[in-house]
């Protein structure tokens, strides 16, 4: 007979990862299903860096939730000798706009994040490398910057199943009947049984459950560039340059970190696409616009080449907001994700959120409720 465990988590990209893994600090018994391996290839969770910023405009609740998961991620990496946060600073651009980065720097200032004011004359004079049209003013985070995504995700893992949880490479079922779900049914036709299932399955959560969270949830197609720096030029390295982002551009990137070149993209959201079908080969006509938006930042890199690309893809929630609520047919089912875009970093504090839901311990907020998500998009946190 299959032993029952507390919680099955269905999904072992970040937001799993970190479930099961403060679930099981906690001294439950917890199973793990991923479909295709820790952040793998095709997961949102994937790729080999995401940025870790403090910075939420008004967003109080995102900030203080990255101040916990930084040194959360921290504790983690020590503990495990992996070398997977790059303290690069991460630089934030406004245009003649600066009503977010002027609420950005109120926040930080109440959650004791550390930050540098610039006026244009400071940026130009300290970041000589970046090309500053219609720039106006920026602040540097000066401890934020770069988690080693894919990495850190399987290192999440490790430490879960060194804490007990059983890890299984299998796909799961989504429960069908309405009430309380006792099991969930692998592709190959065993039964799990646990007490409680969370679903974080990411851009597949809208497939697993279509009539729910299908509506609600919005899964774009997003283009990655890593471009070929000179030789013997360390300009677009840290601490020369920092993780940055152009807020008026809509775009963000990293510095040069462990050879891989310079890593930029556009956050504005892409096509709408299904995880499992899209194409994972960036179109020409995205590399052309991004070998001129590069040669128009960043001008000593015009004809630069494209050395690397990825194909990932976001799965938002209407307004930006994650979606951590149960099922509203299905009370041991939880549904965890809509990470937005944004949500990596928060891997460690969303984990923890969720384990205080099933325990029962505290008010549920209510800007991640399934009844605060709606079909229509209107994005609002970034």
């Amino acid at each position: 007979m299959n032993k029952t465990y507390d919680v099955a988590v269905i999904g072992a990209g970040v937001f799993g990862a970190w479930t099961a893994l403060q679930l099981a600090r906690r001294g439950k018994s917890v199973v793990l299903l991923e479909a295709y391996g820790p952040g793998h290839s095709r997961s949102s969770s994937g790729d080999e860096s995401r940025i870790i910023r403090m910075g939420y405009g008004k967003d109080e609740i995102y900030t203080r939730w990255s101040q916990r998961s930084l040194t959360q991620w921290k504790e983690l990496f020590a503990a495990s000798g992996l070398p997977l946060f790059h303290e690069t600073g991460v630089l934030w651009l406004s245009g003649k706009d600066e009503t977010r980065l002027n609420e950005t720097r109120e926040t930080l200032k109440r959650c004791g994040v550390a930050f540098e004011n610039f006026d244009l004359a400071a940026l130009q004079q300290r970041f000589p490398q970046i090309g500053l049209e219609g720039v106006r003013a920026g602040i540097l985070e000066r401890t934020s910057g770069v988690l080693m995504a894919r990495r850190a995700v399987a290192a999440t893992v490790t430490e879960a199943v060194r804490l007990g949880v059983t890890y299984k490479h299998a796909l799961a079922e989504a429960p069908r009947r309405k009430g309380a779900a006792c099991s969930v049914k692998l592709q190959g036709g065993e039964e799990i049984p646990a007490g409680q299932f969370v679903f974080a399955c990411g851009a597949w959560l809208a497939k697993i459950f279509p009539e729910v969270a299908g509506p609600r949830l919005f899964v774009t197609r997003q283009e990655v560039f890593y471009f070929g720096l000179p030789a013997g030029d360390s300009r677009f390295a840290a601490p020369q340059l920092p993780t940055f982002l152009f807020q008026g551009d809509e775009s963000y990137g990293m510095p040069d970190i462990e050879s891989r070149g310079l890593k930029i993209a556009l956050d504005a959201h892409g096509i709408a696409v299904d995880p499992d079908a899209q194409s994972r080969v960036v179109s020409e006509e995205s590399a052309q616009k991004m070998r001129e938006y590069v040669g128009k930042r960043f001008p000593a890199l015009k004809g630069a080449p494209i050395a690397e690309t990825r194909v990932c893809q976001y799965e938002n929630t209407s307004n930006g907001d994650f979606l951590i609520d149960r099922h509203p047919e299905m009370e041991t089912v939880w549904l965890a994700g809509g990470g937005s875009g944004h949500g990596f970093k928060h891997g460690p504090a969303f984990g923890e959120y969720v384990t205080r839901q099933i325990l029962g311990e505290g008010a549920a907020e209510p800007r991640f409720s399934l009844a605060t998500k709606e079909t229509v998009q209107h994005r609002a946190v970034y």
